[in-house]
């Protein structure tokens, strides 16, 4: 943001690339934001942009990422192309000298994440994973809790994400050069959830069923800590789990439903009566993310504590060893 915008509290005007069904779930909700608009798309194709720009209104549709980034109109991008996109769109966006929004997962590889986060530091932009749990109040406030012994020394975790759907080998979800399989898509979210509280893991272990493609479609993991705390995840793509999240500590637990995205949680202590927590917000889902980015380039900062670049790069970190162990492969780890 120009210093003049910031100075009279301007509107962040963002810049979206992709035209997938993601980014239009980002630009409608975006949109909630009083002091956000959404000025250009950007595509591959002009076709896809101009009619992704049409459907949402927006004034300036790019048949490339170079128009979108040479806009002097666009004060931040969000990127939400494939997951094989997302290290090439972001590094163009940031030697444009733009700052940016990737979609999670940040990278296919932590090769490819540290090379962005080297690259934002060294420019001095501002740089972020889209992981909207970690804005989301909620979470925020279970968090706090567990940092102050609300329920003790934690020593397990529990979280799942599973999708239950047919899809053709074709698709993005089993085809490794667009980065497919659950861990990825779906595994990303226990796994930030578990690092969130506990910080990286000391072990990781995993197990998984792989498909002809050669994506993991059913995925367990397991993670340890010196402590002794564990941490039992998993994700799928073929089966709808629960989707929730318990943390147990010697002093209590905190169960929560929906965890990627949750409205509350259940607090536990030993010997007291359930408590159901609630944290009144005016926003939802992507609009916490949003939020966090636009008060970051308003105060100046280049990373957001709520999501900051050294917690993404423990959780690719990680991603990557549980992919080491159930031998999944993507042609960009060759680049490695």
């Amino acid at each position: 943001m120009s210093s003049e915008q910031t100075d009279r509290g301007g509107k962040v005007r963002w810049g979206v690339l992709a035209t997938g069904g993601i980014v239009s779930r980002f630009v409608t909700e975006v949109r909630g934001l009083p002091d956000a608009e959404v000025v250009a798309v950007a595509s591959r194709s002009d076709a896809s942009a101009k009619a992704f720009a049409e459907e949402h209104g927006i004034p300036r549709a790019y048949g490339s990422w170079a128009g979108l980034f040479a806009d002097d109109e666009v004060d931040v991008v969000y990127v939400g192309t494939p997951h094989s996109a997302h290290h090439a769109a972001t590094r163009a966006a940031l030697e444009a000298g733009k700052p940016v929004l990737c979609e999670k997962p940040f990278t296919l590889n932590s090769r490819e994440a540290r090379d962005l986060v080297s690259l934002a530091r060294e420019r001095g932009l501002f740089l972020m994973e889209a992981m909207w749990t970690y804005c989301n109040p909620v979470i925020q406030r279970l968090a706090e809790l567990v940092r102050d012994g609300a329920i003790g020394d934690v020593r397990a975790i529990h979280a799942d994400f599973g999708i239950q759907g047919t899809f053709a080998p074709e698709h993005r979800l089993r085809n490794p050069d667009l980065g497919g399989g659950a861990l990825l898509d779906l595994g990303v979210y226990p796994v930030s959830f578990a690092q969130l509280l506990l910080g990286e893991p000391d072990r990781v272990q995993a197990e998984a069923s792989i498909s002809p493609e050669g994506v993991d479609l059913n995925t367990g993991i397991l993670l340890g800590w010196e402590s002794g705390a564990t941490a039992l995840l998993s994700c799928s793509v073929e089966t709808q789990t629960p989707r929730t999240a318990s943390v147990s500590g010697t002093k209590g637990r905190i169960e929560v439903a929906g965890f990627f995205a949750p409205d509350s949680f259940v607090l536990h202590r030993h010997g007291e009566e359930p408590e159901e927590i609630r944290v009144p917000s005016e926003q939802w889902g992507m609009q916490f993310e949003a939020a966090e980015v636009m008060r970051c380039l308003r105060a100046g900062e280049t990373e957001s504590p709520l999501v900051p670049l050294d917690g993404t790069l423990a959780v690719m970190r990680t991603l990557d060893a549980a992919r080491d162990r159930i031998g999944v492969r993507f042609p960009a780890d060759a680049r490695s």
